[in-house]
């Protein structure tokens, strides 16, 4: 076999197989034996190193050889970057039977058993107290929350059902209109006022995801929080809207 003569410590080849339909690249020492090559192919290709008959073709995918001397060097061979090396394997495997995952048993472990592992991140999060078991704090967010919650049904309470009222909510212009609904709703935790606008300066018809709360005109109805309704005498303005 005729040496190839050149100098590079390592080749960049790329790897088929007769059990997979695709390639890999990857980067090789001229120095390993074939032997030593077959089983670095093992973790590649899936094959045993026992199964395997190599054969070797060139970047225009030309035939070369076959690389048959189990302890001759990889470098003594024509093998050069861009050269391919295919795997034939002789186990008996059929082509894509290790690409087929779901023929692989998963390993599964119980939620008691994962509970017990001191390497988990379920561990972790316990020791150091965070996200939710992190006790105090987590007793305070339902504590803030209750006491939001409370404060708006306070506030929604003072609110009747056919008040006027005006909306203002930061940033906006006040929006005057009718309060056509108060209490809780399916969209969005804690308490909401419905409030018919007298403008269509609203985002629905007072339904919301195919619940209705309330009758309006499409655009007409809004859901504001209690906190941004005042209630009061607000007569209906003209705006002219009947022109």
């Amino acid at each position: 076999m005729e040496v190839t003569g050149l100098s590079a410590p390592t080749v960049t080849v790329f790897i088929s197989s007769s059990l997979n339909s695709f390639r890999s690249e990857k980067r090789y020492s001229r120095s390993l034996t074939i032997a030593e090559f077959k089983c670095k192919l093992e973790l590649v290709v899936g094959s045993p190193a026992s199964c395997m008959e190599l054969e070797l073709y060139g970047p225009d995918d030309k035939f070369y050889s076959k690389l048959d001397q189990e302890d001759a060097l990889l470098g003594s061979y024509p093998v050069d970057d861009g050269c391919r090396i295919h795997v034939i394997d002789h186990s008996g495997a059929r082509l894509g039977e290790y690409e087929d995952v779901s023929k692989v048993e998963k390993y599964q472990i119980s939620q008691e058993a994962y509970d017990q592992r001191q390497d988990s991140v379920r561990s972790f999060l316990k020791r150091s107290k965070l996200g939710r078991y992190n006790e105090e704090e987590r007793a305070q967010q339902e504590a803030e929350a209750t006491q939001r919650l409370n404060e708006e049904k306070t506030q929604a309470s003072a609110i009747p059902v056919g008040s006027r009222c005006e909306v203002r909510a930061p940033g906006q212009p006040p929006r005057r209109g009718t309060v056509m609904y108060v209490g809780l709703t399916d969209f969005k935790p804690g308490y909401w006022i419905g409030v018919r606008y007298d403008e269509p300066l609203g985002k629905n018809d007072g339904s919301v995801n195919g619940k209705r709360y309330f009758e309006c005109q499409a655009k007409y109805g809004a859901f504001v929080k209690p906190s941004v309704v005042i209630v009061g005498d607000f007569p209906e303005e003209d705006y002219g809207l009947d022109e």
